[in-house]
């Protein structure tokens, strides 16, 4: 068995299978893998109209390049809009500046905490008062832990009916507004 190296004084030569000059044997001049695809031998230019085309002016782009003057978004976000430092929560509508999370059926505000949350907090945890804690009323969320410890543990059941009151819809935030769903 021969080495392929040693066939090719210069060494082995790389390309597309079955045109290097050691694996074509016959004598014929290695084969152009290209030039079958380009009858007229004209390398085509990205961007350039192909073989006789006009060019189509005011299209967008080709492969997401940037209109002159667009601002680049680095995020690829369509129209260079940066995307929001943080996910906005669902229902959120900061053209309301009285009801950014919206409104019930009444026209009454939303409040930025919501009603499963906080009433799965108090459900699970609610001896220790988390539920409440998590709607911003700590006087209640201390009295509950206080009653919990005093009580070696009895005092859970009223965290864990104060969790289905939550889910009801009967407990608002501290500023009176519905929690929202």
């Amino acid at each position: 068995m021969t080495d392929p190296y040693q066939s090719n004084p210069a060494g082995p030569q790389y390309g597309p299978p079955g045109t290097g000059p050691d694996l074509n044997k016959s004598g014929e001049q290695p084969q152009q893998p290209y030039a079958q695809s380009d009858p007229y031998n004209q390398q085509q230019q990205y961007g350039q109209p192909q073989y006789g085309q006009q060019p189509q002016y005011g299209q967008q782009p080709q492969y997401g390049q940037p209109q002159y003057g667009q601002p680049v978004d680095p995020y690829g976000n369509p129209g260079g809009a940066y995307p929001a430092p943080y996910p906005q929560p669902q229902g959120y509508n900061p053209n309301d500046p009285e009801a950014p999370f919206g409104r019930d059926m009444y026209g009454v505000p939303l409040s930025d905490k919501q009603k499963l949350v906080a009433g799965l907090l108090q459900i699970l945890v609610g001896s220790l008062g988390v539920g409440r804690f998590y709607l911003g009323y700590t006087t209640i969320g201390v009295l509950q832990l206080v009653v919990t410890i005093v009580t070696c543990g009895f005092g859970a059941i009223w965290g864990l009916i104060d969790g289905i009151m939550i889910l009801m819809g009967k407990v608002p935030d501290p500023q009176g507004r519905p929690l929202r769903d």
